[in-house]
């Protein structure tokens, strides 16, 4: 998978918060710094998680950090943050989630209570999920060389038998549905750090998502092309980066996109667009044309809070693009994030 990058980086060029946003700059790093040192990989499609064989079963495998700021916020902290997250990143693989790691860094001063609270956040998460944390570590940093808790999570899942889910399977005349509102997790967090107070009730969507994807993969099949959770670079990353991968444009409808209102207020008020913003409960599906009826229905009977949508259709293209059709009746490109709207948000 390639995506479409700024000019190469400088001898002298530094580590900045864009190159861990989760758009353009990002995959720049990623691309021309990271990979090269790793020839023997496996990782010529970049997705949410690898798919390893074992044997004759599939095992999918990823492993995230967590370095939200504030750590503790409407809806949830770090801790199920990091457990929600890593599952979410095996499900869209098309696994069921089975084990996770934990490694903790930690600052020499943090409070006690606040690590209790956040593990405890982590097991409960780990339990709903039915999934076994075995394993981790822990790292104490000294006073001043930390920012109070970090998380990295390492996930391990079996492949469900009748998934097929890859960013490369898109193909035009596919439709594409998601769950639910957009902006809910990076639009909490930053009116946390910014002290607002918005109108309604404004908190993090973070949640595993691996009872659907198990009930798409199980009822649709192959007829499921990709999956994939919306969270650094919110929807429009996510678009972009399938179109690049699968060498498609997409098309979306902006009035078909579920935006709840705090978040839209929020957004007007900070001068950002709920399409690029964060969500942690959030899936995007790319299916076949023809299941959208039955998907709706069926992630309506997976977990009533679903509110899905269709919001638009893949279709051919010489060029990877993502077209958003407005309101009005115009359109423009829906390009990925360039710099970095929301830093630390997960």
């Amino acid at each position: 998978m390639k995506l479409n990058c700024p000019l190469p980086f400088e001898d002298n060029e530094k580590v900045s918060l864009a190159h861990g946003g989760g758009g353009r700059r990002m995959a720049q790093l990623i691309q021309e710094v990271i990979l090269p040192h790793f020839p023997n990989g496996q990782v010529d499609n970049i997705h949410d998680g690898v798919i390893l064989k074992f044997g004759s079963e599939r095992l999918a495998f990823t492993t995230d950090s967590f370095v939200v700021t504030p750590p503790f916020f409407p809806g949830g902290n770090i801790g199920d943050l990091a457990v929600n997250g890593t599952i979410n990143d095996l499900a869209v693989c098309g696994a069921r989630p089975l084990y996770l790691s934990c490694a903790l860094i930690l600052e020499e001063g943090y409070p006690m209570e606040s690590l209790r609270q956040a593990l405890a956040s982590m097991g409960a998460a780990a339990e709903d999920a039915g999934v076994a944390l075995v394993t981790g570590d822990t790292k104490v940093v000294d006073r001043g060389k930390g920012d109070g808790i970090f998380i990295t999570t390492t996930g391990v899942g079996q492949v469900l038998p009748n998934a097929r889910i890859d960013p490369r399977r898109v193909k035009p005349g596919d439709s594409v549905i998601i769950n639910g509102p957009v902006g809910d997790h990076g639009m909490t967090i930053m009116c946390q750090r910014e002290g607002l107070t918005m109108q309604g009730e404004l908190a993090s969507d973070t949640r595993a998502l691996h009872r659907e994807t198990e009930a798409l993969v199980e009822h649709f099949g192959k007829a499921i092309h990709c999956l994939r959770d919306m969270t650094r670079g919110g929807l429009a990353s996510v678009m972009n980066e399938i179109a690049q991968a699968a060498e498609v444009s997409i098309t979306l409808k902006e009035q078909a996109i579920p935006v709840n209102p705090p978040v839209h207020g929020a957004c007007e008020l900070l001068g950002l667009d709920p399409l690029y913003v964060a969500s942690e409960g959030k899936l995007a599906i790319f299916t076949e044309a023809g299941t959208e009826k039955d998907i709706l229905a069926l992630l309506r009977e997976t977990d009533p809070a679903n509110q899905p949508a269709v919001i638009g259709a893949v279709t051919e293209s010489r060029g990877a693009a993502v077209i958003l059709e407005s309101v009005l009746g115009g359109s423009r490109i829906l390009d990925m994030l360039s710099g970095e709207q929301l830093p630390r948000i997960c």
